[in-house]
Protein backbone atom coordinates (compact mmCIF):
# COMPACT_ATOMS: atom_id res chain seq x y z
CA UNK A 1 0.00 0.00 0.00
CA UNK A 2 1.49 3.48 -0.65
CA UNK A 3 2.41 5.78 1.93
CA UNK A 4 -0.37 8.33 1.72
CA UNK A 5 -0.26 11.53 3.37
CA UNK A 6 -3.57 11.20 4.14
CA UNK A 7 -4.13 7.99 5.03
CA UNK A 8 -4.14 6.47 9.24
CA UNK A 9 -2.83 3.07 10.77
CA UNK A 10 -4.85 1.72 13.42
CA UNK A 11 -4.84 -1.26 16.88
CA UNK A 12 -4.13 -1.94 18.70
CA UNK A 13 -2.60 0.03 18.74
CA UNK A 14 -1.02 4.75 19.73
CA UNK A 15 7.08 14.60 19.01
CA UNK A 16 3.34 15.50 20.19
CA UNK A 17 3.59 19.05 20.58
CA UNK A 18 3.43 19.41 16.86
CA UNK A 19 0.16 17.36 16.74
CA UNK A 20 -1.35 19.45 19.37
CA UNK A 21 -0.36 22.84 17.72
CA UNK A 22 -2.06 21.33 14.01
CA UNK A 23 -5.01 19.71 15.52
CA UNK A 24 -5.84 22.66 18.50
CA UNK A 25 -5.58 24.93 14.71
CA UNK A 26 -8.07 22.26 12.75
CA UNK A 27 -10.86 23.24 15.27
CA UNK A 28 -10.72 26.28 14.86
CA UNK A 29 -10.73 26.15 11.11
CA UNK A 30 -14.14 23.82 11.37
CA UNK A 31 -16.08 26.87 11.47
CA UNK A 32 -14.46 29.12 8.35
CA UNK A 33 -15.90 29.86 5.49
CA UNK A 34 -14.73 30.44 1.99
CA UNK A 35 -14.30 33.97 2.52
CA UNK A 36 -12.46 34.16 5.49
CA UNK A 37 -10.06 36.80 5.21
CA UNK A 38 -5.96 36.79 5.80
CA UNK A 39 -6.40 39.37 8.85
CA UNK A 40 -9.16 37.19 10.66
CA UNK A 41 -6.42 34.46 9.63
CA UNK A 42 -3.87 35.71 11.25
CA UNK A 43 -5.73 36.45 14.18
CA UNK A 44 -7.28 33.69 15.50
CA UNK A 45 -5.28 30.55 14.10
CA UNK A 46 -1.94 32.79 14.30
CA UNK A 47 -2.47 33.66 18.07
CA UNK A 48 -3.51 30.12 19.34
CA UNK A 49 -0.06 28.69 17.08
CA UNK A 50 1.98 31.56 18.92
CA UNK A 51 0.69 30.75 22.99
CA UNK A 52 1.01 27.23 22.17
CA UNK A 53 4.82 26.98 20.68
CA UNK A 54 5.95 29.29 22.97
CA UNK A 55 7.69 26.29 24.90
CA UNK A 56 8.07 24.11 22.11
CA UNK A 57 11.15 23.02 21.55
CA UNK A 58 10.45 22.88 17.72
CA UNK A 59 8.81 26.18 16.27
CA UNK A 60 6.00 25.69 13.78
CA UNK A 61 4.91 28.89 11.70
CA UNK A 62 1.07 27.73 11.21
CA UNK A 63 0.71 30.21 8.73
CA UNK A 64 2.14 27.62 5.96
CA UNK A 65 -1.29 25.76 7.01
CA UNK A 66 -3.42 28.85 6.75
CA UNK A 67 -1.98 29.87 3.79
CA UNK A 68 -2.57 26.58 1.85
CA UNK A 69 -6.68 26.65 2.79
CA UNK A 70 -6.75 29.99 1.64
CA UNK A 71 -5.28 29.45 -1.91
CA UNK A 72 -7.55 26.06 -2.07
CA UNK A 73 -10.64 28.23 -0.73
CA UNK A 74 -10.38 31.01 -3.09
CA UNK A 75 -8.15 29.41 -6.14
CA UNK A 76 -9.40 25.86 -6.72
CA UNK A 77 -10.73 25.28 -10.44
CA UNK A 78 -13.62 23.12 -8.92
CA UNK A 79 -14.99 25.07 -5.65
CA UNK A 80 -18.03 22.75 -5.45
CA UNK A 81 -15.56 19.91 -4.79
CA UNK A 82 -14.13 21.69 -1.96
CA UNK A 83 -15.87 19.36 1.44
CA UNK A 84 -14.08 21.51 4.55
CA UNK A 85 -15.05 19.08 6.80
CA UNK A 86 -13.27 15.91 4.48
CA UNK A 87 -10.32 18.49 4.17
CA UNK A 88 -10.00 18.93 7.78
CA UNK A 89 -9.76 15.27 8.31
CA UNK A 90 -7.30 14.77 5.23
CA UNK A 91 -5.01 17.29 7.04
CA UNK A 92 -5.34 15.00 10.58
CA UNK A 93 -4.85 11.81 8.90
CA UNK A 94 -1.73 13.41 7.48
CA UNK A 95 -0.89 14.94 10.57
CA UNK A 96 -1.09 11.56 12.51
CA UNK A 97 0.33 9.29 9.70
CA UNK A 98 3.51 11.40 10.28
CA UNK A 99 4.31 9.80 13.57
CA UNK A 100 4.87 6.20 11.85
CA UNK A 101 2.74 4.66 14.54
CA UNK A 102 0.53 2.20 13.65
CA UNK A 103 -1.69 2.37 16.56
CA UNK A 104 -2.39 6.18 16.80
CA UNK A 105 -4.95 6.54 14.73
CA UNK A 106 -7.77 9.63 14.14
CA UNK A 107 -11.28 8.67 13.39
CA UNK A 108 -14.19 9.80 11.90
CA UNK A 109 -17.33 10.13 13.57
CA UNK A 110 -18.73 7.24 12.08
CA UNK A 111 -15.78 5.10 12.61
CA UNK A 112 -15.67 6.35 16.27
CA UNK A 113 -18.88 5.07 16.38
CA UNK A 114 -17.91 1.52 15.04
CA UNK A 115 -14.73 1.44 17.33
CA UNK A 116 -17.74 2.38 20.39
CA UNK A 117 -19.74 -0.62 19.33
CA UNK A 118 -16.65 -3.19 18.43
CA UNK A 119 -15.67 -2.84 22.28
CA UNK A 120 -19.24 -3.53 23.35
CA UNK A 121 -19.62 -6.51 21.85
CA UNK A 122 -21.53 -5.22 18.34
CA UNK A 123 -20.58 -4.43 15.13
CA UNK A 124 -21.81 -5.51 11.13
CA UNK A 125 -18.93 -6.38 8.91
CA UNK A 126 -16.33 -9.61 8.29
CA UNK A 127 -15.17 -9.24 12.28
CA UNK A 128 -11.73 -8.65 11.71
CA UNK A 129 -8.78 -6.23 13.43
CA UNK A 130 -6.90 -4.96 11.14
CA UNK A 131 -3.35 -2.59 11.06
CA UNK A 132 -1.20 -1.17 8.91
CA UNK A 133 2.01 -2.95 9.45
CA UNK A 134 5.50 -1.68 6.77
CA UNK A 135 3.04 -0.13 4.90
CA UNK A 136 0.31 -3.29 3.98
CA UNK A 137 -3.08 -3.87 5.17
CA UNK A 138 -2.35 -6.73 7.94
CA UNK A 139 -4.97 -8.87 9.76
CA UNK A 140 -4.42 -9.15 13.48
CA UNK A 141 -6.75 -10.89 14.17
CA UNK A 142 -10.46 -12.80 13.11
CA UNK A 143 -13.29 -12.30 15.83
CA UNK A 144 -14.04 -15.83 17.06
CA UNK A 145 -17.42 -17.11 15.20
CA UNK A 146 -16.76 -14.25 12.43
CA UNK A 147 -17.31 -13.96 8.82
CA UNK A 148 -13.43 -13.74 8.46
CA UNK A 149 -12.85 -16.64 10.79
CA UNK A 150 -15.37 -19.10 9.16
CA UNK A 151 -13.49 -17.84 5.50
CA UNK A 152 -10.44 -18.94 6.65
CA UNK A 153 -8.84 -15.59 7.59
CA UNK A 154 -5.48 -15.41 9.49
CA UNK A 155 -3.38 -13.73 11.76
CA UNK A 156 -0.60 -11.70 9.54
CA UNK A 157 -2.19 -12.35 6.16
CA UNK A 158 -2.01 -9.22 4.07
CA UNK A 159 -4.62 -7.60 2.05
CA UNK A 160 -3.64 -6.89 -1.66
CA UNK A 161 -7.23 -6.37 -3.04
CA UNK A 162 -10.85 -5.45 -2.21
CA UNK A 163 -13.17 -6.50 -4.80
CA UNK A 164 -10.13 -6.94 -7.34
CA UNK A 165 -9.11 -2.99 -6.96
CA UNK A 166 -6.23 -2.88 -5.48
CA UNK A 167 -5.47 -1.29 -1.98
CA UNK A 168 -2.54 1.31 -3.23
CA UNK A 169 -5.82 2.86 -4.70
CA UNK A 170 -7.35 3.39 -1.07
CA UNK A 171 -6.13 5.44 1.99
CA UNK A 172 -6.38 2.82 5.15
CA UNK A 173 -9.26 4.33 6.11
CA UNK A 174 -11.44 3.85 2.79
CA UNK A 175 -9.72 0.40 2.62
CA UNK A 176 -11.41 -0.44 6.16
CA UNK A 177 -14.33 1.23 4.71
CA UNK A 178 -14.82 -0.52 1.64
CA UNK A 179 -14.18 -4.06 3.78
CA UNK A 180 -16.92 -2.97 6.32
CA UNK A 181 -20.75 -3.50 5.16
CA UNK A 182 -23.88 -4.43 5.96
CA UNK A 183 -25.14 -7.78 7.08
CA UNK A 184 -25.59 -9.91 4.35
CA UNK A 185 -23.28 -8.16 1.61
CA UNK A 186 -20.62 -9.35 0.18
CA UNK A 187 -16.38 -8.38 -0.77
CA UNK A 188 -13.72 -10.44 -1.67
CA UNK A 189 -10.43 -10.31 -0.85
CA UNK A 190 -7.37 -11.09 -2.50
CA UNK A 191 -4.26 -12.03 0.19
CA UNK A 192 -1.13 -12.98 0.25
CA UNK A 193 -0.01 -15.57 3.08
CA UNK A 194 3.26 -16.36 4.93
CA UNK A 195 4.39 -19.84 2.82
CA UNK A 196 1.30 -19.79 0.30
CA UNK A 197 3.54 -19.69 -3.03
CA UNK A 198 -0.23 -17.48 -4.74
CA UNK A 199 -2.25 -15.29 -3.69
CA UNK A 200 -5.72 -16.17 -2.29
CA UNK A 201 -9.51 -14.96 -3.33
CA UNK A 202 -11.83 -15.20 -0.23
CA UNK A 203 -15.34 -14.22 -0.92
CA UNK A 204 -16.84 -13.45 2.98
CA UNK A 205 -20.48 -12.52 3.38
CA UNK A 206 -20.71 -9.99 6.15
CA UNK A 207 -22.97 -10.51 9.78
CA UNK A 208 -23.63 -8.85 12.33
CA UNK A 209 -20.90 -9.71 14.90
CA UNK A 210 -22.21 -10.28 18.59
CA UNK A 211 -18.79 -10.40 20.92
CA UNK A 212 -19.19 -12.27 23.85
CA UNK A 213 -16.29 -11.44 25.90
CA UNK A 214 -15.66 -14.63 27.78
CA UNK A 215 -17.34 -18.36 26.79
CA UNK A 216 -16.03 -21.05 29.03
CA UNK A 217 -16.93 -25.17 28.97
CA UNK A 218 -15.62 -28.17 30.68
CA UNK A 219 -12.97 -30.70 29.04
CA UNK A 220 -13.68 -33.66 31.66
CA UNK A 221 -11.89 -32.16 34.97
CA UNK A 222 -10.54 -29.16 33.20
CA UNK A 223 -11.88 -26.32 32.49
CA UNK A 224 -11.76 -23.88 29.18
CA UNK A 225 -12.02 -20.32 28.99
CA UNK A 226 -11.81 -18.68 25.53
CA UNK A 227 -11.17 -14.79 26.21
CA UNK A 228 -12.42 -13.50 23.21
CA UNK A 229 -11.53 -9.22 23.94
CA UNK A 230 -10.96 -7.04 26.79
CA UNK A 231 -14.17 -5.04 26.11
CA UNK A 232 -16.40 -3.22 28.06
CA UNK A 233 -18.26 -6.20 29.80
CA UNK A 234 -14.60 -8.23 29.98
CA UNK A 235 -14.72 -7.40 33.98
CA UNK A 236 -18.12 -8.61 34.55
CA UNK A 237 -18.44 -11.57 32.56
CA UNK A 238 -14.90 -13.28 33.37
CA UNK A 239 -15.83 -12.85 37.17
CA UNK A 240 -18.69 -14.69 36.76
CA UNK A 241 -17.05 -17.49 35.08
CA UNK A 242 -14.90 -18.20 37.45
CA UNK A 243 -17.60 -18.49 40.06
CA UNK A 244 -19.18 -21.16 38.57
CA UNK A 245 -15.66 -22.48 37.57
CA UNK A 246 -14.98 -22.75 40.97
CA UNK A 247 -18.19 -24.80 41.76
CA UNK A 248 -16.80 -27.11 39.32
CA UNK A 249 -13.86 -28.00 41.19
CA UNK A 250 -11.38 -28.08 38.26
CA UNK A 251 -7.98 -30.11 38.59
CA UNK A 252 -6.91 -27.12 35.69
CA UNK A 253 -7.59 -24.36 33.57
CA UNK A 254 -6.60 -23.18 29.84
CA UNK A 255 -7.13 -19.55 28.93
CA UNK A 256 -7.49 -19.14 25.46
CA UNK A 257 -6.41 -15.61 24.19
CA UNK A 258 -5.86 -17.35 20.44
CA UNK A 259 -7.12 -14.29 18.08
CA UNK A 260 -7.70 -12.31 20.99
CA UNK A 261 -6.56 -8.49 19.38
CA UNK A 262 -6.76 -7.09 23.24
CA UNK A 263 -8.67 -4.25 24.32
CA UNK A 264 -8.87 -2.28 27.84
CA UNK A 265 -6.07 -2.08 30.03
CA UNK A 266 -8.24 -2.33 33.06
CA UNK A 267 -9.72 -5.72 31.71
CA UNK A 268 -6.07 -7.14 31.51
CA UNK A 269 -4.97 -6.33 35.25
CA UNK A 270 -8.76 -7.93 36.38
CA UNK A 271 -7.90 -11.58 34.23
CA UNK A 272 -4.61 -11.28 35.43
CA UNK A 273 -5.50 -11.14 39.16
CA UNK A 274 -7.34 -13.50 39.49
CA UNK A 275 -4.51 -15.90 39.17
CA UNK A 276 -1.81 -14.14 40.62
CA UNK A 277 -2.00 -13.83 44.27
CA UNK A 278 0.97 -10.64 44.79
CA UNK A 279 2.71 -8.40 42.85
CA UNK A 280 3.34 -6.37 39.42
CA UNK A 281 1.19 -7.31 36.89
CA UNK A 282 2.63 -4.32 34.27
CA UNK A 283 4.52 -1.47 34.41
CA UNK A 284 3.36 2.07 32.18
CA UNK A 285 6.00 4.31 31.01
CA UNK A 286 4.79 7.39 29.55
CA UNK A 287 6.18 10.94 28.27
CA UNK A 288 7.11 12.39 31.62
CA UNK A 289 8.91 9.66 33.99
CA UNK A 290 7.60 11.03 36.63
CA UNK A 291 3.84 9.79 35.76
CA UNK A 292 5.09 6.63 35.07
CA UNK A 293 3.29 3.61 37.19
CA UNK A 294 3.36 0.18 37.72
CA UNK A 295 0.30 -1.65 38.53
CA UNK A 296 -0.25 -4.18 40.67
CA UNK A 297 -2.76 -7.27 40.67
CA UNK A 298 -5.73 -6.93 43.27
CA UNK A 299 -5.13 -8.96 45.94
CA UNK A 300 -8.43 -11.07 45.38
CA UNK A 301 -7.16 -14.16 43.67
CA UNK A 302 -9.61 -17.07 43.16
CA UNK A 303 -7.44 -19.22 40.90
CA UNK A 304 -4.27 -19.00 42.43
CA UNK A 305 -3.59 -22.61 43.13
CA UNK A 306 -5.23 -24.32 40.22
CA UNK A 307 -2.49 -25.44 37.86
CA UNK A 308 -2.88 -23.42 34.11
CA UNK A 309 -2.30 -23.28 30.69
CA UNK A 310 -2.10 -20.18 28.67
CA UNK A 311 -2.59 -20.19 24.76
CA UNK A 312 -1.82 -17.59 22.27
CA UNK A 313 -0.90 -17.30 18.81
CA UNK A 314 -0.33 -14.77 16.19
CA UNK A 315 -3.30 -13.16 16.74
CA UNK A 316 -3.06 -12.86 20.48
CA UNK A 317 -2.04 -8.96 21.38
CA UNK A 318 -2.23 -5.84 23.64
CA UNK A 319 -3.98 -6.88 26.52
CA UNK A 320 -3.85 -10.44 25.72
CA UNK A 321 0.19 -10.07 25.77
CA UNK A 322 -0.12 -8.15 29.27
CA UNK A 323 -1.74 -11.12 30.30
CA UNK A 324 0.37 -14.05 29.20
CA UNK A 325 3.30 -11.65 30.23
CA UNK A 326 2.70 -11.20 33.68
CA UNK A 327 1.59 -15.09 34.21
CA UNK A 328 5.23 -16.46 32.47
CA UNK A 329 7.00 -14.12 34.29
CA UNK A 330 5.62 -14.79 37.85
CA UNK A 331 5.59 -18.80 36.58
CA UNK A 332 1.79 -18.57 37.52
CA UNK A 333 1.47 -21.06 34.74
CA UNK A 334 2.50 -22.34 31.37
CA UNK A 335 2.39 -20.75 27.98
CA UNK A 336 1.73 -22.45 24.60
CA UNK A 337 1.25 -21.77 21.10
CA UNK A 338 2.76 -19.43 18.64
CA UNK A 339 4.92 -15.72 19.55
CA UNK A 340 2.32 -13.45 20.02
CA UNK A 341 1.50 -10.30 17.62
CA UNK A 342 4.16 -8.07 19.83
CA UNK A 343 1.91 -4.68 20.93
CA UNK A 344 3.60 -2.51 23.65
CA UNK A 345 2.03 0.47 23.71
CA UNK A 346 -0.93 1.56 25.33
CA UNK A 347 -3.19 3.85 23.62
CA UNK A 348 -6.02 6.88 24.90
CA UNK A 349 -9.02 7.73 23.32
CA UNK A 350 -10.02 11.59 23.42
CA UNK A 351 -13.25 13.01 22.23
CA UNK A 352 -13.21 15.53 19.86
CA UNK A 353 -15.98 18.11 19.19
CA UNK A 354 -17.82 16.68 16.19
CA UNK A 355 -17.85 13.07 17.45
CA UNK A 356 -14.76 11.88 15.78
CA UNK A 357 -12.07 10.79 18.21
CA UNK A 358 -8.19 10.52 18.35
CA UNK A 359 -6.91 7.16 19.50
CA UNK A 360 -3.38 7.88 20.41
CA UNK A 361 -0.14 6.48 21.81
CA UNK A 362 0.66 7.49 25.69
CA UNK A 363 2.32 5.30 27.04
CA UNK A 364 4.75 2.21 26.61
CA UNK A 365 4.52 -0.92 28.68
CA UNK A 366 6.35 -3.78 30.05
CA UNK A 367 6.14 -7.17 31.65
CA UNK A 368 6.81 -8.04 35.28
CA UNK A 369 10.48 -8.50 34.46
CA UNK A 370 10.95 -4.85 32.69
CA UNK A 371 10.59 -6.19 29.31
CA UNK A 372 8.58 -4.40 26.15
CA UNK A 373 7.35 -6.80 23.75
CA UNK A 374 6.71 -4.57 20.79
CA UNK A 375 7.49 -6.33 17.83
CA UNK A 376 8.78 -9.59 19.47
CA UNK A 377 5.65 -11.01 21.00
CA UNK A 378 5.64 -12.98 23.83
CA UNK A 379 6.95 -16.08 23.29
CA UNK A 380 5.42 -19.54 24.34
CA UNK A 381 7.29 -22.36 26.41
CA UNK A 382 5.71 -24.84 24.37
CA UNK A 383 6.00 -23.91 21.18
CA UNK A 384 3.11 -25.68 19.05
CA UNK A 385 1.44 -24.28 15.78
CA UNK A 386 -1.65 -25.20 14.54
CA UNK A 387 -2.29 -25.30 10.69
CA UNK A 388 -4.67 -24.29 8.37
CA UNK A 389 -5.06 -28.04 7.60
CA UNK A 390 -5.49 -28.43 11.05
CA UNK A 391 -7.81 -26.01 11.59
CA UNK A 392 -9.97 -27.32 8.45
CA UNK A 393 -9.88 -30.68 9.69
CA UNK A 394 -11.21 -29.69 13.14
CA UNK A 395 -7.87 -30.35 15.04
CA UNK A 396 -6.73 -28.28 17.37
CA UNK A 397 -2.70 -29.32 18.52
CA UNK A 398 -2.19 -26.85 20.86
CA UNK A 399 -5.69 -26.98 23.13
CA UNK A 400 -4.37 -30.91 22.74
CA UNK A 401 -0.89 -30.28 24.47
CA UNK A 402 -2.75 -27.47 27.25
CA UNK A 403 -4.73 -30.80 28.51
CA UNK A 404 -2.39 -32.94 28.49
CA UNK A 405 0.23 -30.94 30.32
CA UNK A 406 -2.43 -29.95 33.03
CA UNK A 407 -3.66 -33.97 33.56
CA UNK A 408 0.39 -34.61 34.09
CA UNK A 409 0.29 -31.55 37.05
Amino acid sequence: MKKNPYSYENSTSAPKILGLIILIAFVFALGWHVGVNQTERQGSGYRIENEITRNADNKVDMQLFWDVWSLLAGKYVDPQVLDYKEMIYGAIRGMVYSLDDPYTTFLTPKENKDFQANMEGTLEGIGAELTLRHGLITIVSPLKNSPAKQAGLQPEDIILKIDGVDVEEYTFEQAVTKIRGPKGSKVTLTIVRDKHPEPIGVTIIRDAININSVEWEMKGDIALIELNQFGAKTKIEFSRAISEILTKRPSGIVLDLRYNGGGYLEGAIDIASEFIEKGKVVSVKKRNPEEDEVIYVSGKARAVSIPLAVLINKGSASASEIVAGAIRDHDRGVIIGETSFGKGTVQEVESLVDGSSLRITVAKWYTPNNINITELGIEPDIKIERTLEDIEEGLDPQLDAALEYLKSQ
